[in-house]
């Protein structure tokens, strides 16, 4: 009984995301990662305990934060995915490695995976889009060393996407963008 209403479930959002007719009426709200709200809740205690180290990273804004630092690798924060596609191409793999490593060595920093897409499609499916691409950034990084409660996943399909004609402007909607809480 669950596994064919399981199968109805996936059978209807296949149907609704081929769909070709986007909704425009009101924003949608956002895909959260429901992990991660409640690991934010959990961590909100252990950062209050967690004073004097939130004094230090204050000064290491003033002192060269590498977040901060636009000569550093760590500056960029957006990873563009191919049309239709959520796997990271290897010509950002550097920079999943590098903020792979930089949470690794952080364990207290905590990043929002930004999932986006172009305005072509439904909006359900611009949403599952933006999600499946925060979420194999996220699944790269932990494959790297970072932790589920350091991540969290979010989307926003075209909610952010600009008014493109043409694919060069198609092409800065379709990413992920990778903000850490301190920012």
């Amino acid at each position: 009984m669950k596994k064919s209403l399981l199968m109805s479930v996936l059978l209807a959002a296949t149907l609704a995301a081929c769909s070709n007719n986007a909704v425009k009426d009101k924003p949608a709200a956002p895909v959260v990662d429901s992990n991660a709200s409640t690991q934010a809740q959990s961590n909100a205690a252990s950062n209050a305990n967690d004073g004097a180290s939130t004094a230090g990273a204050n000064q290491d804004v003033a002192a060269g934060n590498p977040l901060k630092d636009p000569n550093n690798i760590l500056s960029k924060r957006s990873i563009y995915f191919d049309f239709d596609k959520d796997q990271v191409k290897a010509e950002y793999r550097p920079l999943v490695e590098a903020h792979a490593k930089y949470l690794v060595a952080n364990p207290n920093a905590k990043v929002v995976l930004q999932g986006n897409a172009d305005n072509r499609g439904s909006r359900e499916y611009n949403l599952s889009l933006g999600q499946r691409r925060s979420v194999a950034v996220k699944k790269a990084v932990n494959l790297l060393g970072a932790q589920d409660k350091q991540i969290e996943t979010v989307s926003y399909g075209e909610e952010k996407a600009g008014d493109c004609k043409d694919e060069a402007c198609y092409q800065k909607d379709r990413r992920v963008d990778i903000v850490y809480d301190n920012d």
